[in-house]
């Protein structure tokens, strides 16, 4: 080891790139090194956007004059709900999470994120979902429900085709992608910093994205969950939607806006985060209020749960409802507002630079500030009710988005360019293509206020002449077609930076924080050695201490046993705690989303034999990661550098594994929470309720059957406790038990709920024990899993982490399993006794 230590930075940076390094050629499909997955979701979300962005002119097109024949009414559905579903899940989101995955470990000081090939699988989610997406919109079978999907113009009777299962499935695979991100996200934040970075010491842009990866696991299973119950009443006929057999379409636009309201947030917040950490660098200061912008963005995100019906104020809701989402809605502008202010202060006592980065930061002002005015209008119910489902509706919403995040975005690649390509932008064609966006996009949108004042609905193809619109929207088109000259040119700009810009080594915009520590492009391991943090993130010398870090004079300035390594901290101090043993590249990321995807397809194509095989297939290859996890002896605390010693995280009870489950078990609970949420929901207002033939659940058998899930549950858990002491017995037990409640909860919904298909009461008890069953028969999956790594030797005294991350799912599915068989004779009572009118 000390002749490790001793050895020359050139040799250990010749070390590290051989160990952190993407193999070649078709190799490169291996990696799971966060800087190049990072690069894939930033191009392939560019891509989808210029694709979004095309279709757009095609809507501009096409409203440009009145009884235009450009599109038929079909035809133009289908770009207006692929123009709405793109822009919103293929290109917001995904580019979040690029420049999160590209950004986060060297703005917090670590080599990688905690879940490599974890990322790596999102990536390839993103992917495959947002090829099937396009592949219909090729294939002229695109959906064409509008990118909200409302029902019942989306159910089976009124789109009869797969267009709604491509939204549907496609969307779904998607979310996938969103969840992984959400759960790397968190728990790289709150583990993998440079030890002393407490939680305030971190960079405001790591403050923005831990608030909005903890927002992604809370707003997306509502939506997920709203996606399988509308496939499965698409494909299988169960009511959940439908009200004439006690469903309620309205349940959909709830599941929906729980999460589309806090998506607003979500796309929002990372390119707030952007501009808390791109003005103090231009303004030559640090950011003021830095801990009341974290306090407001703590706040605004709390605050986005409670708007949902901020959309739905036309659905017939009560007074005192609206009362409370409008003043709900009219009160998240306080901490939006605390955070222009601390920009606003940060440039009035600093001194401006006014680069091309900073060009978009004021056009983000200008354009974002209207948007938020209109948004507080229509957060009015009397001025909603004149303006709703109008073009200022329409206006609004792009004034937010794209002021809110596209400006900012743009801010930011212009920023992080030299970081990503080692060269500095000659901006000879960025001012040009500013003020072409900049004046396209208020040509196009400022208008349309005025034609949704006039009383243009949104979402029509055609209009009549005698509507007196036709000059307002020939203006409106000419501004997006001047708007998309902006951004062909902003693309421009970017290929020839990156052919021509000048090499710059280090730091060329004079900012304070870690990413700019490095040499430009960044290494595969970002940093020879690790810092030692003893002021806040946004306030260090990156030339001193990126001179300090190559030389390999911190933590981990050196290589053991050609592992992947980097340090875990305590989540709020900061103190060096772990070190973490991290995945080389792997093929079994792209293996598992192919697996994955051909779950999908099979769905999509009516297969549905197919369709246990390919789960199958994804479980194989999920099982397939862990060959390569854990040790077989114990190791104890190893030296790290700095004369300080960590344990492995195998042998740490915090690991990132652990918080990882932890975090997905929450998301997980959430979507079971909706699903609850929903049985109450369609009892209280859903028509055709009392159900004339309710489910028969015998008394006696629900509890036995709630007494195998709590046993499978407590043996489970117990078995954790009995590491290195013969847990297996525990864990057989725990996996017969768990087997025999996955038998029963079937048997319970194939003949307790007979008639799944003729009222929404035996839809939902179905759907419950459905969701009970899934988690009881993979909890028999992570005992059996826990019985084959005892006996390989993976598990010890020490290395109980397996055990312990599968006591959180035993104990998980004890507790959803019991309630569910409880909330079913309780619906059961309540909906055979009676329910809304």
């Amino acid at each position: 080891m000390n002749g490790e230590r001793n050895e020359t930075a050139l040799a250990l940076h010749r070390k590290l790139s051989e160990i952190w390094g993407t193999p070649p050629g078709l190799g490169r499909l291996s990696a799971v090194n966060h800087t190049a997955i990072g690069l894939r979701f930033i191009v392939t979300s560019g891509i989808f956007f210029a694709i979004g962005g095309l279709l757009a002119m095609l809507i501009r097109a096409q409203l440009a004059t009145s009884a235009s024949p450009f599109m038929d009414e079909g035809l133009y559905s289908q770009v207006f709900t692929m123009h709405g579903t793109i822009m919103m899940f293929l290109f917001a989101i995904p580019l979040i999470e690029g420049f999160a995955i590209y950004l986060l470990p060297k703005l917090l000081g670590a080599r990688d994120l905690a879940f490599p090939r974890l990322t790596a699988f999102g990536y390839w989610c993103y992917l495959f979902g947002g090829l099937m997406l396009l592949g219909a919109l090729a294939a002229g079978v695109a959906p064409d429900a509008g990118w909200f999907m409302y029902t019942p113009l989306s159910s089976s009777v009124h789109s009869p085709g797969i267009n709604s299962d491509v939204w549907l499935l496609g969307v779904t695979f998607v979310e996938i992608s969103a969840v992984c991100a959400a759960v790397e996200i968190t728990v790289s934040i709150l583990k993998l910093r440079a030890p002393g970075m407490s939680l305030a010491r971190m960079p405001i842009f790591a403050w923005y994205m831990l608030v909005v990866a903890g927002m992604m696991l809370f707003a997306f299973p509502p939506l997920i969950l709203g996606s399988i119950l509308l496939e499965v009443e698409r494909a299988f006929g169960l009511p959940f939607f439908d009200p004439e057999r006690g469903g309620d379409p309205l349940l959909w636009q709830h599941l929906f806006w729980l999460f589309g309201h806090p998506e607003v947030y979500i796309i929002f917040l990372p390119a707030a985060g952007v501009l808390s950490t791109l003005i103090p660098v231009f303004a030559g200061r640090p950011l003021i209020g830095y801990g009341a912008v974290v306090a407001a963005i703590i706040a605004m995100a709390f605050l986005s749960f409670g708007l949902w019906v901020h959309h739905m104020y036309m659905v017939g809701i009560s007074h005192l409802a609206m009362a409370f989402f409008s003043a709900a809605s009219a009160l998240v502008a306080v901490p939006t507002a605390i955070q222009i202010f601390s920009w606003l202060a940060t440039l009035t006592y600093g001194r401006p630079r006014f680069s091309v980065p900073m060009l978009y930061v004021f056009g983000f002002f200008f354009v974002f500030v209207i948007g938020g005015l209109t948004g507080v209008m229509l957060a009015m119910m009397p001025f909603d009710k004149q303006a709703h489902d109008t073009h200022f509706v329409v206006a609004h919403l792009h004034y937010v988005l794209i002021g809110g995040f596209v400006f900012p975005m743009l801010a930011a690649a212009y920023y992080w360019m030299p970081h990503m390509t080692g060269r500095f932008p000659v901006q000879h064609l960025s001012r040009a293509a500013f003020w072409l966006i900049f004046i396209g996009f208020n040509v196009t949108f400022l208008v349309m206020h005025l034609t949704g004042l006039l009383g243009m609905p949104r979402r029509v193809h055609t209009y009549a002449a005698e509507a007196g619109w036709d000059t307002l929207n020939l203006v409106s088109s000419i501004g997006g077609f001047v708007m998309t000259f902006g951004f062909a040119l902003v693309l421009l700009d970017f290929v020839l930076q990156y052919r021509y810009g000048r090499a710059f080594p280090r730091n060329p915009w004079k900012a304070a924080t870690l990413e700019w520590a490095m040499p430009l492009p960044p290494p595969v391991y970002n940093f020879a050695s690790l810092p030692s943090i003893d002021r806040r993130a946004d306030r260090i010398a990156p030339r001193e201490t990126g001179a300090h870090l190559a030389a390999g004079r911190g933590y981990l300035g050196f290589v053991r046993n050609g592992q992947m390594e980097t340090l875990g901290v305590s989540i709020t101090s900061g103190r060096l705690e772990q070190l973490i043993v991290l995945p080389n590249n792997s093929f079994l990321p792209l293996w598992t989303a192919l697996a994955t995807a051909s779950f999908f397809i099979a769905m999509l194509a009516k297969l549905y034999w197919a369709v246990p095989i390919a789960m199958l297939l994804v479980l194989f290859f999920f099982l397939g990661w862990t060959r390569v996890t854990g040790s077989r002896a114990d190791c104890g605390a190893l030296s790290v550098g700095e004369d300080e010693d960590a344990v492995p995280h195998a042998e740490c009870s915090g690991a990132p594994s652990w918080w990882a489950m932890v975090f997905t078990l929450a998301s997980n609970a959430t979507l079971y929470a909706s699903l609850l949420f929903g049985g109450l929901f369609l009892w209280t207002s859903a028509p055709g309720w009392p159900a004339q033939e309710p489910p028969g659940m015998s008394l006696a058998f629900s509890a036995l059957t709630a007494g195998m899930i709590a046993a499978g549950g407590a043996l489970g858990a117990a078995a954790a406790r009995r590491a290195g002491r013969a847990p297996r017995t525990f864990l057989l037990a725990s996996a017969a038990a768990h087997l025999t409640a996955t038998l029963l909860l079937g048997w319970m919904a194939l003949n307790g709920v007979p008639d799944r298909t003729g009222h929404a009461l035996s839809a939902v008890c179905f759907a419950i024990l459905c969701y009970a069953g899934f988690h009881t028969a993979l909890a028999a999956v992570f005992a059996l899993y826990g019985v084959w790594r005892d006996a390989t030797g993976f598990i010890s005294q020490r290395r109980d982490l397996d055990l312990r991350i599968g006591r959180l799912w035993h104990l998980y599915t004890a507790v959803a399993g019991v309630l569910g068989v409880a909330f079913i004779h309780l619906l059961i009572a309540m909906g055979s006794a009676g329910g809304a009118s």
